[in-house]
Formats: C-alpha cells, sequence, structure tokens
C-alpha cells in the first residue's frame, strides 16, 4: 500500500489529500498540521473581525468529511525530512515513512523588524498582533474588548483588513503608510486614494511618509505590576503615540524550514516542475510556499491566493498518485473588499517599484500583478465604481474593477481568453472612452 504524507493542512493540503483519494481509493493518506484548528477559510478571517462571519462557518470541512476522505489526521510538527530513508521525524517524537510527501507549509507572516516588538526571551511582545491565522483573529478580538487604541503597519489586503476589523471592533485606529500612498504597486493613485478617503470617512487617521522606530512597552495592571505590553509607538520623526494594539501586516514569506533540511532547490519558494515535483522525485510542493512556472511571463512566479493553492494542490495530489497532470498557472484573480469595496485584480496591472509598506509579497496577492506590460491604461470611474484595464496590443493583460462588479467576470474571461480585442482597441483607448459600455458591448459579441 503506498502511504502519502502531507504537511499542512491548508487549502493545497486538503486538495491535494481530495484527490489522492479519487485517484488512489486505497493509498494510505496521513496529514500532518500543527495548527489546532486545523483547516479552515484564512480568507475569512477578516469577516470573522468585522462580525459579519461567525467561527463555524469558517469550516469548509465537516468532521464527516474528514471521515470520507479516511485519512489520519496528527497535530503536531515535522521537524525535518530525511529524503535519503524518506523519513519525517516529529514534535511528538515519533517518525513517519512515506512513499509520496507533499509539502503544503504555506508561509507565515513577517514581523516589523523594530526594537521593541520582541521580548528578551524572544517572544512577541504582548499587544503586538497580526492577522495570520485563527489564534491571532481570537487575539484581536479579545484585546479589543480592553484596548482604546491601535496602530496599523504595513500594506496590501492584510493591513486593510486589519483597520477595518479594528474600527469595527470599536477600537480607535490610526494606519501608519511608509509612502505617500495606499498598495501602490499594485493600485494606481485614484483607486488609492478612493480606499483612503474611505477609511478617512470611518474615523481612521492615516499617517503618509510615517515609520516606527520602535514600540515602547509599559507594564499592564492597575498599578503597573503585571506583564509587559503594548504602551505606545514612537515615530521615526519623533512623534510618541500612545496605543495599546500594533497591528503589523507588512507581509508573508514562504515555510522552508522543512525543504532546507531536505536539501530541495530553492529560490524565492520551493522550486517545481509542472507536476508540482521538486528536485527530490519522490516529493510535490504546492500552495504558497511553491514557486511555479508562468508560462504568461516567462518567469517563475510566487502567488500567496486561495484558489490557486487548491489548484494546486489537486495538480500536486494526482501526480502522486500516478496520474499526470500538469499544472498551467491560470490568471492571478483575487476578489477582495478594500474599505468596504469589493474589487476584482485581474493578470498584470501594477508597476514594479516596491511598496514601501510591504517586504516582497502579501496574502491575497500575486507577483504578476506586478509584471510591467507593454499596456497602455484605459479606464474610467464614476465616484467609487472604477474600470482600470491594461490594454495591450491584441489583448487585454489585466484589469482592476473596483464597486459594482457586473463587467468583473467577462473582463476575467477575455483577458483569460487572450480574445483579441483589435476590433474596440481604439475606442477603449480614445478621451472619456465609455470603458464599461464598450466591453459589454463587445463582450456580446464575443458570447455569440
Amino acid at each position: 500500500m503506498t502511504r502519502y504524507l502531507i504537511i499542512g493542512t491548508g487549502a493545497a493540503g486538503i486538495s491535494a489529500a481530495e484527490t489522492i483519494r479519487k485517484h488512489a481509493p486505497t493509498g494510505e493518506i496521513i496529514l500532518i498540521g500543527e495548527e489546532a484548528d486545523g483547516y479552515y477559510s484564512r480568507p475569512d478571517l477578516a469577516y470573522l473581525l468585522t462580525g459579519e462571519v461567525p467561527e463555524a462557518q469558517l469550516r469548509p470541512f465537516t468532521p464527516e468529511d474528514f471521515q470520507h476522505l479516511q485519512l489520519q489526521l496528527i497535530h503536531t510538527s515535522a521537524t525535518g525530512i530525511e529524503p535519503a530513508t524518506k523519513r519525517v521525524p516529529l514534535a511528538n517524537g515519533k517518525t513517519l515513512v512515506y512513499d509520496r510527501l507533499l509539502l503544503a507549509t504555506g508561509a507565515q507572516a513577517r514581523p516589523a523588524g523594530v526594537p521593541g516588538e520582541k521580548l528578551s526571551n524572544g517572544a512577541t511582545l504582548p499587544g503586538v498582533v497580526q492577522l495570520d491565522n485563527f489564534a491571532n483573529a481570537r487575539e484581536i478580538m479579545r484585546r479589543a474588548r480592553k484596548g482604546k487604541t491601535a496602530i496599523v503597519v504595513g500594506g496590501g489586503i492584510t493591513a486593510l483588513e486589519m483597520v477595518e476589523g479594528l474600527v469595527k471592533l470599536g477600537v480607535k485606529t490610526h494606519y501608519f503608510l511608509r509612502g505617500d500612498r495606499y498598495w501602490s504597486n499594485v493600485l494606481d493613485e485614484t483607486e488609492s486614494r478612493i480606499v483612503e478617503h474611505r477609511l478617512q470617512e470611518e474615523g481612521v487617521k492615516i499617517h503618509y511618509n510615517t515609520e516606527i522606530e520602535a514600540i515602547i512597552s509599559k507594564k499592564a495592571g492597575l498599578f503597573g505590576g503585571g506583564e509587559l505590553c503594548v504602551g505606545a509607538v514612537k515615530t521615526k520623526a519623533g512623534q510618541t503615540i500612545s496605543c495599546d494594539i500594533v497591528g503589523v501586516a507588512v507581509g508573508v514569506g514562504p515555510r522552508l524550514e522543512l525543504a532546507k533540511a531536505a536539501g530541495l532547490k530553492i529560490e524565492k519558494g520551493v522550486v517545481v516542475d509542472e507536476t508540482m515535483k521538486t528536485s527530490d522525485s519522490h516529493i510535490y510542493a504546492a500552495g504558497d510556499v511553491a514557486q511555479v512556472f508562468d508560462t504568461l511571463t516567462g518567469k517563475p512566479i510566487m502567488d500567496v491566493l486561495w484558489p490557486t493553492a487548491r489548484n494546486q494542490g489537486r495538480v500536486a495530489g494526482a501526480n502522486m498518485a500516478g496520474v499526470y497532470t500538469a499544472y498551467k498557472k491560470e490568471i492571478a484573480l483575487n476578489v477582495t473588499r478594500l474599505a468596504g469595496l469589493t474589487t476584482t485584480i485581474i493578470g498584470t496591472i501594477g508597476g514594479s517599484t516596491p511598496d514601501k509598506d510591504t517586504v516582497g509579497i502579501v496574502r491575497g496577492d500575486s507577483e504578476t500583478w506586478r509584471e510591467i506590460p507593454d499596456a497602455i491604461a484605459a479606464q474610467s470611474n464614476f465616484d467609487v465604481n472604477r474600470i482600470r484595464l491594461m490594454v495591450g496590443e491584441k489583448t487585454l493583460l489585466g484589469a482592476i474593477v473596483m464597486g459594482d462588479q457586473k463587467l468583473s467576470q467577462p473582463i476575467h474571461q477575455l483577458v483569460a481568453r487572450q480574445v483579441d480585442i483589435s476590433p474596440i482597441r481604439a475606442q477603449l483607448l480614445s478621451p472619456n472612452a465609455r470603458v464599461g459600455e464598450i466591453i459589454a458591448a463587445f463582450w456580446e459579441q464575443v458570447r455569440r
């Protein structure tokens, strides 16, 4: 009997397990996960903070679903990988042997890296929070019940989720931006200003060109006799702002410790081929830890997207079970919410200038978005409803749709299918073009 060992209980790991069971009904599947909360929807943690989604709805699998997969779930962590003997030692003292192994270890949030963030023993100062997992979300909600003021640093989607969540929890929130606008390497200036204005309407105080110099601790308790915790932050401009919570969302990094221990080929992530196989023929990788080749850009790309992780897990699982399946990277797509506005991000839409508020990639992000296309922007916006297209010589290369989402699916199809837009290219690029109307009419022709 073939033994399939999967390290990681996130989207990629579970998708792989489902696929293996489909193709190998009698195979032994062992799932190793160190998170006590197991499998849950990480993208929905933001809605848990705002009170829109209860905890129970964040779990896409029931105990019956796991029973149906007939797998063994072990709550512990792997401490290494020994490819020569196909062994994985565990933190609980046991060792597992495998025939096929999947690394689906995901990514973890990066620290802010400023003085005062860590205690002398290396632990994070209480009150410094991130939104990386279920436990983080619970910690934010617990501290918000007593905390009056929060400061959030970072960029991308997660920083905004923390800001909005803290506001909904009744905490006065300051948002520090190192640059002069939000998410500058993905959004254009108009889009950034739309988001910032909506945050300000909710009472968020945005500090531009502001960076933390240090986090200042205090003794908790009525007479200051308790544990050390967040008391204030000092900015590089010399300002000191009292606060109870410091939210950090400066980006994530793939969890590469096990891959390094196994001697696998690593660049930005674990390098895999079209079958999601690593440099070791018995080890596969999928999800946020994997670096895959993108045929569209001709470059190896990192994605931190839930649907991408699911798709990569499916491909890895099929190949682990002996069913050849080639991974074809789809057009990067994320449907998210920015300051209450539903926003769809498709394909290549950003610029190469780094965002000052992030280190590397953030959750809900794709490196594809920042490839410089040979394109011209066509856009139309009315208040908060906005469409921005990146128009290539013959095709659409990417788009952002904010607010009204009626055209997000047609635009996604035009980009993904590389439909020839030559008949409407001049119209799209004409001054004051009604981009939405032009796309809607063209899509009707394409559908026919």
